[in-house]
């Protein structure tokens, strides 16, 4: 990857925090519980979900940037929108982690040399995974829950 598409993914990452806030504008606390259909997540699991996937996230770029070939772990995201109250918990304090994530990790993106770019450790569930796998995957993630939570407010899947 050049030093251009990275510094695109950067910038795409980092905004992810205001695509999600902007797509959240003016949301009533009935549409933050719209949900879809019966497998569709409402708005307001979504944001729970970034907040733990951003956070799980910035903890893997960390483990593959500090660690020698680190064994990622995944996680089941059904699990824990169930077991940590997705479906009720206030969004506001998801929204500040998601947002501490973003700015945290994008700080240490911006600093890394071609040896910290080329950093790998292996992902349980998807194999060899890289530090540029990891912001390809990220930059577009937030962007992409906030196209699904604009859905979830017109009740669309």
């Amino acid at each position: 990857m050049d030093d251009e598409t990275r510094e695109e993914l950067i910038a795409r990452y980092r905004s992810g925090h205001a695509a999600v806030l902007e797509a959240l504008e003016g949301i009533s606390e009935e549409e933050l519980d719209i949900q879809p259909s019966p497998d569709a997540w409402s708005a307001r699991r979504v944001v729970h979900h970034l907040a733990d996937s951003e956070m799980t996230s910035a903890i893997r770029l960390r483990r593959l940037i500090a660690e020698d070939d680190p064994r990622i772990q995944g996680y089941d995201e059904m699990e824990f929108a169930e077991r940590l109250f997705y479906d009720r918990r206030p969004i506001e304090p998801s929204l500040d982690a998601l947002r501490a994530a973003r700015l945290t990790t994008s700080d240490i993106l911006e600093q890394l040399d071609e040896a910290g770019w080329a950093r790998t450790g292996t992902h349980e569930e998807s194999g060899p995974y890289a530090v540029e796998t990891w912001l390809e995957i990220y930059a577009a993630h937030a962007h992409d829950h906030a196209d699904q939570i604009r859905r979830a407010r017109q009740g669309l899947a």
